[in-house]
């Protein structure tokens, strides 16, 4: 076996334990809500809305509900009590903004949450890059 072979064979394992390393991403496809449906949901006039909530640091969309950093247990904690007070099946939209979702540090807590208090008509709001490029610089409307 000569060395080009060898360097190969190295780098193809390396690259298959980095893989192996990073963890899937726990929501489906179906569980994500592009920016302008929601925004069509705000702008709507349908009396029920969904709930929006903040788990992040960004900016607040019209209508959301600011709970802050969710990777915080004392903000963690105010999800829960927020989330006891609402029916399993209630439509909940909920979103972070700090940076790309499938790295954010916020939205994982949240989304286990959810799911461990046996929510089950919620989404998670794709921002693949941030609330900034995916929501603001679009001109979503956004809380004054």
């Amino acid at each position: 076996m000569n060395a080009r072979n060898l360097i190969f064979i190295f780098f193809t394992m390396f690259c298959m334990q980095v893989k192996a390393q990073i963890s899937p991403l726990p929501w489906k496809p179906e569980q994500m809500i592009v920016p302008a449906s929601l925004v069509a949901v705000i702008k709507s006039d349908a009396p029920q809305k969904p709930l929006i909530i903040n788990v992040g640091p960004s900016g607040l969309i019209k209508g959301a509900i600011n709970i802050g950093p969710a990777r915080e247990e004392a903000n963690a904690e105010s999800l829960k009590k927020l989330l006891a007070k609402e029916k399993k099946y209630k439509e909940i939209i909920v979103y972070c903004g700090c940076c790309p979702y499938k790295n954010c540090p916020n939205i994982r807590p949240a989304y286990t949450l959810l799911s461990a208090m046996g929510f089950t008509n919620f989404k998670l709001l794709d921002l693949p890059q941030n609330l900034k490029a995916d929501w603001i610089d679009r001109g979503y409307p956004m809380s004054k």
